[in-house]
């Protein structure tokens, strides 16, 4: 069966780490944030094309030289792209070695997808917008109890040096001293490579 992708993005530079590389977005997110970027990954008419992981790949060999010279390869997003962890561990074991793989997850998902995918993943950007259960709910509608598991089996399981976590200032839910919260929460765990920043929300924007 052919899964649903709201878009395949090709040379993408100092984006994603290291090298070339291209995004492969899923459509589908267990989450509904108030701020969503990418609001075509949950409407029934924001499916771009259907495609299997040998489609994938066919679509994205034409960059082989790329990632193979500059150590890039593909990143997986979204929505949440760990909701088509067997799609991605298929695609993993038909592409070719050198290629590295990257996932851009919100780790809101059940333990068995990450497992499946983590012998694999040569990165991780974790979005985890605030490790507070009250503002992590107001602001995505939904708990952040799959998130702070995953995140302790990710701790005990892979090392901290491919883990980048991404902990945003969302105006309305979140302040500086929630994020120092969730930053020293997070380095107790293990974590040391961070992304803090501001979102431009549709108001600061226009």
């Amino acid at each position: 069966m052919k899964t649903p992708l709201i878009g395949i993005c090709r040379h993408r530079l100092t984006t994603d780490g290291e090298g070339v590389t291209t995004l492969v977005a899923f459509h589908g997110c267990p989450l509904r944030c108030k701020y969503c970027l990418n609001q075509q990954c949950l409407r029934a008419d924001g499916v771009w094309k259907r495609m299997d992981a040998l489609d994938i790949l066919n679509e994205t060999m034409s960059d082989d030289l790329y990632y193979r010279a500059t150590r890039g390869g593909i990143v997986f997003g979204g929505g949440e792209p760990l909701l088509r962890s067997e799609e991605i561990v298929c695609f993993c074991k038909l592409r070719p070695e050198e290629w590295r793989i990257s996932i851009e997850t919100s780790l809101n998902v059940e333990r068995h997808h990450i497992e499946a995918v983590a012998p694999f993943v040569h990165h991780y950007y974790i979005d985890v917008k605030d490790m507070n259960p009250t503002i992590y709910r107001s602001y995505t509608s939904i708990d952040n109890r799959r998130v702070a598991e995953n995140l302790q089996w990710l701790a005990s399981h892979v090392s901290p040096s491919i883990v980048t976590i991404r902990l945003p200032h969302i105006p309305g839910y979140n302040n500086e001293t929630d994020r120092a919260k969730s930053l020293q929460s997070l380095k107790a765990l293990g974590f040391r490579d961070f992304d803090c920043f501001e979102y431009i929300t549709p108001s600061a924007a226009g």
